[in-house]
């Protein structure tokens, strides 16, 4: 049975939504904190902890899982230089979502997510 295991679309087919999150994964190891709305913000959070749990392997297996997922390769050199080390204590948690305000155009739910 599935009962209650609804994934999140943000309206998108598959391979737009895959290309949202990994442009908004690249966004975010680059910068460490981007605007964005509420549902992406929430979509993007596990996405980006799965790449930075790679990341803490510190191996060719790590980083070649990383290059499945992320395009450019100065992203995937912070990940493995910056972020794995930054977050090799740390068992989860690697990002906040802050409320910001609600867009002027659509209403949309503004956030600010960062890593922590």
């Amino acid at each position: 049975m599935r009962h209650q295991k609804n994934k999140v679309t943000l309206d998108r087919k598959t391979a737009a939504r895959r290309s949202l999150l990994a442009n908004l994964a690249e966004s975010l190891v680059l910068y460490e904190k981007i605007k964005t709305t509420k549902a992406k913000a929430k979509a993007l959070a596990p996405f980006i902890a799965r790449l930075i749990t790679k990341a803490k392997m510190q191996n060719l297996s790590g980083r070649r899982e990383l290059m499945k997922t992320l395009y450019t390769e100065n992203v995937i050199k912070k990940m493995m230089e910056v972020i794995g080390p930054k977050y090799k204590d740390r068992a989860g948690g690697y990002t906040r979502i802050i409320m910001l305000r609600n867009r002027k155009g659509d209403g949309a739910e503004e956030v600010l997510i960062e890593l922590v």
